[in-house]
């Protein structure tokens, strides 16, 4: 009885909240005799819709939550973990870029095949080997992370097709009408009474596969079906309100965590609880940040995130991946490495200097070859030279951004000892963001040199906790170091709390939103000379990695032989990674938030040379620098004069990168 009375709470205070000035006594007053037209006007224009969109995205997400956390044995997996709701979110983006208007039922269906599309992607890329609960949270991770960017990606190509998806893209409840809600909630109502008849076989289906086959469920008819249904209801969710996350995680943990875990009860639980967390985070949002102050509609997604990342650390703590023995989650072949390492190294500088000519070259004023060649000579036309001399520096700026990001990547994973541990995937980038960006809203006074020193310290800061969380327990840390796996599925969490922090800084205090999101979504636009000056200590701390290469590599042999070998490992071990930080924090203070490269660069390098730090880090660094100068002459050229972040940039260049990454494990 707790939970409905609960929720009947909550959606009282919900109905009260709003910036007309209507109470819940008002609403009260009205329902029980004493009509006000004004109170009706608002109740059935603004709260009601609000309030039952509220329900229903809460009720689809539990049950989604609910089954597919019994269909996968996974107390991770939830519809946003999984890439069902970036799927979704980007299929609705998508449809919304072709300029067509879709009802709720249309616009259901697109993402409903969308949500598919990436739980498809998901299957494909565990398939085979063996299946483990962090190999399939890390496969739905880099789903949704290559749905997000191409979201974004589709929505800075046409602004005015996509307006307004933004604010729906982070959760938001406001309706303009009964409408929607009401048909959706129709149509989740019909599926969520669908969901108890697969109540006994997920009960079942929790003692194993082989015990569930002896006691008579089809499990090869059951899970996909289980499925299936999970992912329906997740558009229907994404289709209404947007990709709200962490929902469809916390009220079905929060229940077994209670001792409920008969699905029979589990499921219609579940949809209440969830609904409970959604109107609960709605009207806190509505309450921190009032309409009548003058404030920006905070999302509601970014309220749950705040709640659900540090729960989904915690909870990423305590699952047993099966990696922390075999100390890498992706393995690295020996690949292309063939011939001398001087001719990969010059094949990496040439293919830097074109990149750099090409950064030069294009962009929305018009440069020929010739220019570029006479402003090399310092014979080029004064219109032409004036142009030159203000991309050189932004040229310069992306190549040093480049190189210290992938230095940070060879960093970060030779500690780790798992390729996947990008800087941005483990917490870092998004620790520097929060820094940087609370300088920018609490102290707008404050020294220039404030913003790359706060970016720093947030990174450090965040990696500190990503590796204090994922140390995993005690038991676990005496047979075996970090986790490499856990390592990254926390610092997901962690980049997530991260960044609804972020945007509550923006709201919060005014900031301008389209600059904000430009310069976290990565941005070398107008970077001149004092950018590089931020990079100097990024720049300085990537020579001394380099210089200890040695250590590095004792790093990769595990913990008995460095320590015969007289090295203090815990010592070595936050060097390097403090090192790691440091240099994409400092370089994310400069540029911003760019993602992928520390992780494409260093990759590629040791299946072009091996594995030495000595040999990967020059090649390393090389091409990371040419991935974000392309990057951004890409984004100077395809919509000039728009800009695409060069952040959005990598990360379509990236994740499809990560999926073939992942899915080449999966075939190992």
């Amino acid at each position: 009885m707790l939970l409905p009375a609960a929720l009947l709470a909550v959606v009282a205070v919900h109905l009260g909240l709003g910036a007309s000035g209507v109470g819940t006594g008002d609403i009260v007053a009205h329902l029980l005799g004493r009509p006000d037209p004004f109170t009706g006007d608002v109740l059935v224009g603004s709260r009601l819709p609000r309030t039952l969109t509220g329900l229903v995205v809460g009720a689809a997400l539990g049950v989604a939550g609910a089954l597919l956390q019994g269909a996968t044995r996974n107390p991770l997996a939830a519809p946003d973990t999984l890439g069902v709701n970036g799927g979704a979110y980007l299929a609705v983006v998508a449809v919304a870029f072709t300029g067509v208007s879709l009802g709720p039922l249309p616009a259901g269906a697109a993402a409903f095949l969308g949500g598919l599309a990436a739980m498809s992607v998901v299957h494909l890329l565990t398939r085979g080997g063996v299946l483990t609960a962090g190999r399939v949270l890390l496969a739905g991770a880099t789903v949704a992370l290559a749905t997000t960017a191409c979201a974004a990606f589709l929505q800075i190509l046409d602004t005015q097709a996509t307006q307004g998806l933004f604010f729906w893209g982070n959760g938001t409840l406001l309706q303009s009408d009964l409408t929607r809600p009401l048909v959706v909630g129709a149509l989740v109502l019909v599926l969520a009474c669908c969901a108890p008849l697969l109540a006994r076989p997920l009960d079942l289906l929790a003692l194993g596969d082989e015990t569930a086959r002896a006691m008579g469920v089809r499990v090869e008819r059951i899970r996909p079906a289980t499925l299936l249904l999970a992912v329906v209801l997740s558009a229907a969710a994404v289709s209404l309100a947007g990709p709200i996350g962490f929902v469809g995680l916390i009220a079905p943990v929060a229940l077994r965590s209670l001792g409920i875990r008969a699905h029979a009860a589990l499921l219609p639980l579940s949809a209440l609880l969830a609904a409970v967390v959604v109107l609960a985070a709605d009207s806190a949002a509505q309450l921190a940040f009032p309409a009548s102050a003058g404030h920006g509609e905070l999302p509601v997604g970014i309220v749950t995130a705040l709640i659900g990342g540090p729960v989904f650390m915690l909870l990423a703590r305590r699952i047993r991946t099966g990696d922390a023995d075999t100390g890498a989650a992706v393995v690295v072949g020996d690949g292309l490495r063939r011939g001398s390492y001087a001719v990969f190294l010059g094949g990496a500088l040439l293919t830097l200097a074109g990149a750099v000519l090409l950064g030069l070259r294009i962009g929305d004023a018009d440069v020929g070859w010739a220019d570029v060649g006479a402003f090399a000579v310092g014979l080029a036309p004064d219109g032409v030279s004036g142009v030159l001399e203000y991309r050189l520096p932004r040229v310069m700026v992306a190549a040093l951004a480049g190189a210290c990001l992938a230095l940070a990547g060879t960093a970060v994973q030779s500690v780790v000892r798992n390729p996947l541990a990008e800087p941005s995937l483990i917490g870092v980038t998004g620790g520097a963001s929060l820094g940087a960006v609370f300088v920018i809203a609490a102290v707008p006074a404050a020294p220039l040199v404030a913003l790359p020193l706060a970016a720093a310290v947030g990174g450090v800061a965040a990696l500190a906790v990503v590796v204090l969380v994922a140390r995993g327990p005690r038991d676990e840390r005496r047979r075996a170091g970090l986790d490499p796996t856990r390592v990254v599925l926390v610092g997901l969490g962690a980049s997530a709390t991260a960044t609804a922090l972020v945007n509550v800084l923006v709201v919060g205090s005014q900031m301008n939103i389209a600059g904000a999101l430009t310069w976290l979504a990565g941005s070398t636009y107008a970077k001149d000379a004092t950018a590089l000056g931020w990079l100097a200590v990024p720049a300085v701390v990537a020579v001394l990695l380099v210089l200890a290469a040695r250590a590095v590599d004792l790093l990769a042999l595990g913990d008995e032989l460095p320590r015969a070998l007289g090295m203090d490992l815990g010592r070595v071990r936050l060097l390097v990674l403090g090192a790691g930080a440091v240099m994409a924090a400092g370089t994310a203070a400069a540029v911003g938030a760019v993602g992928f490269v520390g992780l494409l660069a260093p990759h590629l390098a040791r299946r072009l040379v091996g594995t030495g730090t000595l040999r990967v880090a020059p090649v390393a660094a090389l091409l990371g620098a040419t991935l974000v100068v392309v990057a951004d002459a890409l984004g100077r050229w395809l919509l000039a004069p728009v800009e695409i972040p060069v952040g959005i940039v990598t990360a379509v260049i990236g994740a499809p990168y990560l999926i073939w990454l992942l899915r080449r494990r999966g075939n190992a």
